[in-house]
C-alpha cells in the first residue's frame, strides 16, 4: 500500500506538503502525519511538523525550518531538535509495547529540513534540505510489523481508549467474557479512514459519515482534543443530540487531552455541551441565545408551541430569525457535532453564524440511521445559501490537502449478522406485506459495506445483498458465531419474556463471565417505560441482580453504572452501546400504526450491541417479527428484495408516514367502524345497495384511484 499522508493543523502547510511529496517518492508504505501529534513535556508543548512511521525506516520526526541559521543560531536549532527527541522518547516510554527491558525497542530519528542546503555543526540528529531526505532515509533501520502496530497506536493516541476494565475475573477461555476481552484488545489502531477523520484539519467545514459504530464519536473526540492542544486559546464546542453521550464524550476528550498535553482540558475553552441545554446545564442553543441577550426557550414551551417532533427546530428558527436581524459576534472558533442526522438545519445555520472564519464546523452523520430518509441533506440544505443563492459551505478539497468529506466504511460496533438482521427488520425485507421503506439512492448499500451477491442494485430490479468481509473487523468472525451473536425468542406473555431475560442475565453474570455494566436492556416504548421497567427490575432482584432505569433512578447523562444492569428506553439508549443487548418487547415493531418509526426503533435497539443481541417479544404480534428474523438466518444473512422505483418510494412514504396520536385515535375509531360494517355485510344484515348512492360512488372512485401493485 502506498504511503498514507494525513494532513494535520500545520504551521507551514506548503512546506509540509512539499515534504509529503518528497516522502511519497521514496517511502513505499507507512504513514506520514503532518503537524501531528502534539507532544508535551512537564514544562512546555513541543512542536513536530511531520512524523513518519514506516516498517522500512522506523520512526522519523521532522522539523521544518526556513533559511539556514547563522553560526550563532545553530545552538537554538539543535536545542529545538533535542527537545523534540526528548519529548518523543518520553511519550513512547509510557507504552509497554514499545519497550525492550528498560529501553525503547526502537530509536527515533529526528531531522530538521531547511529550504536550502546547510553546513551543520558536528551534532546528533540530521540537518539538511529536501533534496537530501532520500539519502537520509536510506541510513535508517527497519522495524517489525508488531512494533509498527504498537507505534501507530501510541502516536494516534487511541491506545488510551483500550478498555479500562482488566476483566481479571475471566478464567475460562471459552466464556463470552474471554471473547469480549479479545475483541476489546482488537480495537487498538485507527484505520486509514479514521486517521483522516480524526487528524485532517481543513481550513473550513468537514463532514464525517458512516454507519453507527464506525468510530465517528471517537474521531470527533480525538479531533477536539487535538485542536485544543494545538490551539489552547480557541473556544471549542463538542455537541450532540442524545444527552446520554455526555458521559462518553467527557471520558474520551479527557483521556485524549491527557495524551496530548499531560493535562485535563480547559473547561472554559473546550466545552462538551448538549445541542439544546437545560436550566442547569448550558447547550449550544442556550449559549447562542445568551450571546444574543435572549432567554432560551425550554422544552415545555417548545413542545406546547411546535409539538414533540418539531420542538427543537421551532425554537432554533425563532433564534435564527432574531440573529439574522442583528450584527452577530461569533463565540466559537470550532464546533464539532455528533448525531447530525438528528438535528435540524436551523441549528446548523445558527452554528454557522456564531463560528468564526474559516468556519471550522465538523459534523458526524450516521448513514442509514433513518432508514427511509437516506438522502443526506446537502450543505445548502443544512447551512443555507448566500444572498445570490451561492453555497456558503463547500466540501470540495484540492489535491494533497485535508479532506472535507470522509466516509468511514468499517463498522466496529455491530457484528455483520446483527447489522444484516437490523437492516432486514428495519426496512421489512422479508415482511409479508413487502418493504416498508428504502433509501433514496440504492448505491448507499455499497457505501455502507454491502456487496451485490445477485441481481442488480438498480431501481425496479431484484437484488441480493451481503455484508462485505472487509466491512467488519476480523475478530468478530474469529471469536463469535452467527447463531450466538443474534438470538430471537418469542413468548406467550410479557411475564414469560421477563423471566427468561432475567434468567439469561444471571447466566451472563456467572457462567458467561460478563459484568453488569456489559449489559443493556432496551425498551421500545418511551411513554410507557416508567411503568414497564419495574416488572423487569423485580425479576432481576429475585435473582439478586441490581439494575436501574436510566434517567429515572440515575442521572439522565449517564447510562451505565458499575455493578448494575442498565435499562433504558430507546432515546436514552441511542448513541450508546453494550456487549450484550436485550431488545425486548420487539412485538412493538409489528404495530400497523407509525410502522416506520416502530421499525426504526427496533433497528436502533439491535445496533446498540457490540457482540451479542437478544431480540425478544411476546404475543401474536411477535410472530411476524420472529418469522422475518428466521428468514434472515435462512438466507445466510443476505437481503433479497426488489429495489423500489421512485414512484413506489413515494407511495411507501405516503402510506407509512408518521401520524400524530390524535390521528391514531381517529384511525382506530374508523377502523373499528369499517370492521363492524364488513362483518354486517358478511352476516347479510346489510347490502352495499343499502348505502346512500353518494357513498357508494365515493367508494368505487376510491377503489379505482387506489395504487396498484406496480405503484
Amino acid at each position: 500500500m502506498p504511503l498514507d499522508v494525513v494532513f494535520g493543523e500545520s504551521r507551514n502547510r506548503s512546506a509540509a506538503q512539499a515534504l509529503a511529496a518528497q516522502l511519497r517518492e521514496v517511502v513505499q508504505e507507512g504513514t506520514v502525519y503532518l503537524a501531528y501529534p502534539v507532544l508535551a513535556t512537564a514544562d512546555q508543548r513541543v512542536e513536530v511538523d511531520a512524523l513518519l512511521v514506516s516498517r522500512d525506516h522506523g520512526l522519523v520526526a521532522f522539523l521544518l525550518a526556513d533559511e539556514p541559521p547563522t553560526e550563532a543560531g545553530w545552538a537554538e536549532v539543535t536545542a529545538q531538535q533535542d527537545r523534540l527527541y526528548a519529548a518523543l522518547e518520553s511519550h513512547l516510554q509510557r507504552h509497554e509495547g514499545l519497550r525492550s527491558g528498560r529501553r525503547l525497542a526502537l530509536t527515533p530519528a529526528t531531522a530538521t529540513i531547511f529550504a536550502a542546503p546547510v553546513s551543520p555543526p558536528e551534532t546528533e540528529g540530521y540537518y539538511g534540505d529536501m533534496e537530501d531526505v532520500p539519502a537520509f532515509l536510506a541510513t535508517l533501520s527497519p522495524i517489525g510489523p508488531d512494533l509498527e502496530r504498537n507505534l501507530q497506536a501510541a502516536l494516534q493516541r487511541v491506545s488510551t481508549i483500550k478498555p479500562a476494565k482488566k476483566r481479571a475475573a475471566v478464567e475460562r477461555p471459552s466464556s463470552r467474557g474471554a471473547a469480549l476481552k479479545e475483541i476489546e484488545r482488537g480495537i487498538a489502531n485507527l484505520d486509514r479512514w479514521q486517521k483522516a477523520a480524526a487528524i485532517e484539519s481543513p481550513q473550513g467545514p468537514q463532514r464525517i459519515r458512516g454507519l453507527a459504530g464506525s468510530g465517528k464519536t471517537v474521531v470527533l473526540a480525538l479531533k477536539a482534543a487535538y485542536w485544543h492542544a494545538q490551539n489552547p486559546d480557541w473556544h471549542i464546542a463538542v455537541t450532540f443530540h442524545s444527552r446520554a453521550l455526555y458521559q462518553q464524550f467527557t471520558d474520551l476528550v479527557t483521556r485524549f487531552s491527557f495524551e496530548h498535553s499531560n493535562d485535563q482540558p480547559d473547561p472554559d475553552r473546550l466545552r462538551i455541551v448538549h445541542s439544546w441545554g437545560s436550566s442547569g446545564r448550558p447547550g449550544v442553543y442556550s449559549m447562542i441565545a445568551a450571546a444574543l441577550g435572549e432567554t432560551p426557550r425550554d422544552w415545555a414551551y417548545a413542545r406546547g408551541k411546535y409539538g414533540m417532533d418539531d420542538a427543537f427546530q421551532g425554537v432554533c428558527l425563532e433564534l435564527l430569525e432574531i440573529a439574522r436581524q442583528r450584527t452577530v459576534a461569533p463565540i466559537f472558533d470550532a464546533v464539532l457535532i455528533d448525531e447530525a442526522q438528528d438535528l435540524p438545519p436551523e441549528f446548523f445555520q445558527l452554528v454557522y453564524l456564531f463560528t468564526r472564519d474559516p468556519k471550522r464546523i465538523v459534523w458526524g452523520y450516521d448513514e442509514l440511521q433513518k432508514l427511509s430518509d437516506a438522502a443526506m441533506p446537502d450543505t445548502d440544505e443544512l447551512f443555507g445559501t448566500g444572498p445570490a443563492g451561492e453555497s456558503l459551505v463547500s466540501l470540495n478539497a484540492a489535491p494533497d490537502s485535508p479532506q472535507r468529506d470522509i466516509v468511514l466504511p468499517v463498522c466496529y460496533r455491530n457484528t455483520p449478522w446483527a447489522l444484516a438482521t437490523a437492516h432486514a427488520l428495519g426496512i421489512g425485507v422479508y415482511r409479508a406485506g413487502g418493504l416498508l421503506q428504502h433509501p433514496d439512492d440504492p448505491a448507499l448499500w455499497q457505501h455502507i459495506g454491502y456487496d451485490v451477491v445477485g441481481g442488480n442494485l438498480e431501481s425496479g430490479r431484484p437484488v441480493t445483498l451481503g455484508r462485505r468481509q472487509d466491512s467488519s473487523p476480523a475478530y468478530f468472525r474469529n471469536l463469535l458465531t452467527a447463531e450466538d451473536a443474534v438470538v430471537v425468542r418469542s413468548f406467550s406473555n410479557a411475564e414469560e419474556q421477563d423471566a427468561w431475560v432475567a434468567d439469561q442475565i444471571a447466566i451472563n453474570l456467572s457462567i458467561d463471565e460478563l459484568e453488569p455494566d456489559d449489559i443493556l436492556i432496551v425498551l421500545p416504548d418511551v411513554i410507557r417505560s416508567k411503568s414497564r421497567a419495574p416488572r423487569l427490575i423485580r425479576e432481576l432482584q429475585r435473582r439478586n441482580i441490581t439494575s436501574h432505569l436510566v434517567g429515572v433512578n440515575t442521572s439522565v447523562d449517564a447510562v451505565f453504572q458499575p455493578g448494575s444492569v442498565a435499562i433504558a428506553h430507546i432515546y436514552r439508549a441511542k448513541g450508546n452501546e453494550a456487549p450484550m443487548v436485550y431488545a425486548i418487547d420487539a412485538q412493538h415493531a409489528a404495530g400497523a400504526f407509525n410502522a416506520v418509526t416502530r421499525r426504526n426503533t427496533l433497528f436502533t435497539a439491535i445496533t446498540r450491541s457490540r457482540a451479542w443481541v437478544r431480540i425478544t417479544g411476546w404475543g401474536e404480534a411477535m410472530a411476524p417479527i420472529a418469522a422475518e428474523a428466521r428468514k434472515v438466518v435462512d438466507k445466510n444473512f443476505n437481503l433479497e428484495f426488489t429495489v423500489p422505483t421512485e414512484k413506489q418510494l413515494r407511495n411507501l412514504r405516503h402510506i407509512h408516514r408518521d401520524r400524530s396520536r390524535q390521528d391514531e385515535v381517529s384511525m382506530r375509531k374508523a377502523t373499528e367502524g369499517l370492521q363492524a360494517f364488513l362483518e354486517a355485510i358478511d352476516r347479510g344484515d346489510i347490502d352495499l345497495h343499502d348505502l346512500p348512492p353518494a357513498m357508494r360512488t365515493r367508494l368505487v372512485t376510491m377503489q379505482m384511484e387506489a395504487p396498484g401493485d406496480d405503484d
